[in-house]
């Protein structure tokens, strides 16, 4: 590994590291086990997925092979075949497990191994590969470059400022003819582990230079499914965002038509009321207006017989003028005092005898009364007494 992957290879190993010591895989391992038991026994052989770790194991001069956490051998068959003989054996043990979760760990025995435990600065989190070789020479009587080694991390008490930890260590002189034992038969493993019961401990002796490097076409389409995810994901939300727009913009157009009806009524209402203003200034103006009508009867009422109309007219401010014909026109402004409807009657110009008729032609003008004061005047009970 180069100078410049170190620190991401640092911070991924950290990352990791604090991952496993959270409570969150935990949870999540015994939901998933929770969940998994629910399906029907063919489903989650179908469908459960995850690593199937298998165990070898060296037995004399026989392999065994079972699964991790189960007791009894799946295949047991030994060493001595030809490695066509024991790859095929090995084919069988494992046949029907998915060829993309499958992982072989070579368990040891663990009397050939030493595991001393350590207690290390939380400063050496990050370093344990270079701490394990640093307390080689003092926890095993063995040099680093005689033995394979990994270091793993224990749930266990330490002193303050400190964590507890622990050296794994096997001599090359154990594991490396195991190895080559494993090569010449074509059999590759993808861990050496050591036995802990019925599965393993947990750590990789294999050296990195044989560590199996494995194509996962799941990943890549998972990968390739998420990248679906998150396109429908993003085409769902501009859905969405298109939608709201398009509501929105339906809103708007049906508070623009409201609007534009709200000013309709408006303009109906301020027309109701002009008209209701006219007509009750109409209806006031004839209220407080003598009509034509009772000046022309009154007017009759008073003249003589003898006498008529020949013009009649009122105008806006309330002025009388009516002309005619009388044997004696003077006496016609005695006549019409006390009228109801008009007074101040006077003549206009001068009284002149017409020809034709032999009368007295006139032109007199008057003014309305108010209605108020054209009504007579009840006399009270009062006046109406001797």
């Amino acid at each position: 590994m180069n100078s410049a992957a170190q620190p991401l290879q640092l911070q991924l190993d950290r990352v990791r590291r604090a991952w496993r010591a959270s409570p969150v895989p935990r949870f999540l391992a015994w939901w998933n086990g929770e969940l998994v038991a629910l399906l029907p026994a063919r489903w989650r052989t179908r469908f459960g997925g995850g690593l199937a770790w298998h165990l070898l194991q060296r037995d004399g001069e026989e392999w065994t092979l079972r699964r991790a956490g189960e007791l009894y051998p799946l295949s047991r068959w030994s060493s001595q075949l030809d490695p066509g003989s024991q790859q095929v054996a090995m084919g069988d043990a494992l046949r029907g497990v998915d060829r993309e979760d499958l992982r072989i760990a070579l368990c040891l025995d663990a009397v050939e191994v030493l595991r001393p435990r350590l207690n290390l600065p939380l400063a050496a989190h990050d370093n344990l590969q270079q701490i394990g070789a640093f307390e080689m020479d003092r926890q095993t009587p063995f040099r680093v470059d005689q033995v394979r080694y990994d270091v793993r991390e224990l749930r266990a008490s330490a002193p303050a400022g400190r964590f507890a930890a622990e050296l794994v260590v096997v001599p090359r002189s154990t594991l490396d003819p195991l190895l080559a034992r494993l090569s010449a038969s074509g059999l590759q493993v993808d861990a050496v582990d050591v036995a802990n019961g019925n599965d393993r401990l947990g750590v990789n002796l294999l050296p990195a230079e044989l560590v199996l490097r494995r194509q996962h076409p799941r990943q890549r389409l998972n990968l390739a499914l998420g990248v679906a995810a998150i396109v429908l994901l993003l085409l769902s939300l501009l859905q969405f965002l298109h939608n709201r727009e398009g509501a929105l913009e339906q809103m708007r157009s049906d508070v623009e038509g409201m609007r534009t009806e709200a000013q309709q009524v408006a303009t109906l209402r301020q027309q109701l009321q002009d008209n209701a203003g006219a007509a009750g200034f109409l209806a006031q103006r004839k209220a407080h207006t003598v009509s034509a009508l009772a000046v022309l009867q009154d007017i009759s009422q008073r003249l003589p017989t003898n006498a008529w109309l020949e013009r009649l007219s009122i105008d806006n401010s309330g002025q009388v003028g009516f002309q005619g014909q009388s044997p004696q026109a003077a006496r016609l402004v005695d006549a019409l005092k006390g009228s109801p409807v008009i007074t101040d009657a006077n003549f206009q110009g001068t009284i002149q005898v017409d020809p034709s008729t032999g009368k007295e032609r006139f032109y007199m003008v008057a003014q309305l009364r108010k209605p108020a004061e054209s009504k007579p005047k009840t006399a009270s009970p009062a006046e109406g007494k001797p």
